[in-house]
C-alpha cells in the first residue's frame, strides 16, 4: 500500500466514494465539506477540478496546525455532461425525469475532479494535486414508463445526471469508455497512483 504516514481524510459524505476507498483497503476518516459549490467555470473538466479543490481546502483549513501536518485531504466532485451541458443532482422528480429523458439512447460524459492537499513533512509547505477523469457512457433507449418507474425508486435524487450506474439504472447502460469507478464517483485507480507519488 501507500508508504506515507499521513492520516487520510475524505472531504465527502458520498457513501459511494467511501465504498471505493474501502474496496482497495484504504484506512480513512470522513469529514464532509460544507463549502459552497460555486464556480465560474463553464467547462465540465475545469469545474469539477475547482469544486474538488474548494472541498479539500475547506476541510484542510479547518484542521489545526498539528493535524494539517499529519493529514492528507481528498476532495472530489462529479458531474454529468451532455453536449457539454452540465447536469448536477436533479433535486426533484420533474428534473430527474427531464435529465433521464435527455440522456436515454445517447452517449454522455461523466467528469470527476479530485484534489489532494497535504503538508510536506520536512518543509511543512502546503502541497496539492488536482486532476480529473472523463468517462463516456452510452445508454439504451428508455420509455417514458421506464423513466417514471426508475425515478419512483428515489435512486436518482442524490446523483449527478439522475442515475446510478451501480444501481437499478444498470439495466439501461449500453456501454462505457473509460473508468467505471469514475462514473460511480471516484477514479480510484488514478487516485491511488497519484497518492503513491506523494
Amino acid at each position: 500500500m501507500i508508504k506515507n504516514n499521513k492520516k487520510i481524510i475524505l472531504a465527502s459524505a458520498s457513501p459511494r466514494r467511501r465504498e471505493l476507498l474501502a474496496q482497495i483497503g484504504m484506512e480513512f476518516q470522513v469529514l464532509p465539506s460544507g463549502a459552497e459549490e460555486k464556480t465560474g467555470n463553464c467547462s465540465p473538466s475545469e469545474m469539477v477540478k475547482e469544486l474538488s479543490h474548494l472541498k479539500a481546502l475547506d476541510i484542510f483549513q479547518k484542521l489545526s496546525g498539528g493535524e494539517q501536518a499529519q493529514s492528507l485531504v481528498i476532495g472530489a466532485d462529479t458531474v454529468v455532461a451532455l453536449d457539454n451541458n452540465i447536469m448536477g443532482k436533479p433535486g426533484n422528480k420533474e428534473n430527474a425525469v427531464k435529465m433521464l429523458s435527455d440522456l436515454q439512447g445517447r452517449t454522455h460524459q461523466v467528469y470527476t475532479g479530485v484534489t489532494l492537499i497535504w503538508q510536506e513533512d520536512k518543509s511543512m509547505v502546503q502541497r496539492e494535486i488536482s486532476f480529473y477523469e472523463e468517462t463516456s457512457v452510452t445508454m439504451f433507449p428508455m420509455t417514458p414508463e421506464e423513466i417514471e418507474a426508475y425515478v419512483a425508486t428515489g435512486e436518482p435524487m442524490d446523483k449527478a445526471g439522475a442515475y446510478g450506474i451501480q444501481g437499478k439504472c444498470a439495466a439501461y447502460i449500453k456501454g462505457i469508455s473509460g473508468d467505471y469507478n469514475n462514473v460511480v464517483g471516484l477514479p480510484i485507480g488514478r487516485l491511488y497512483q497519484e497518492m503513491k507519488k506523494i
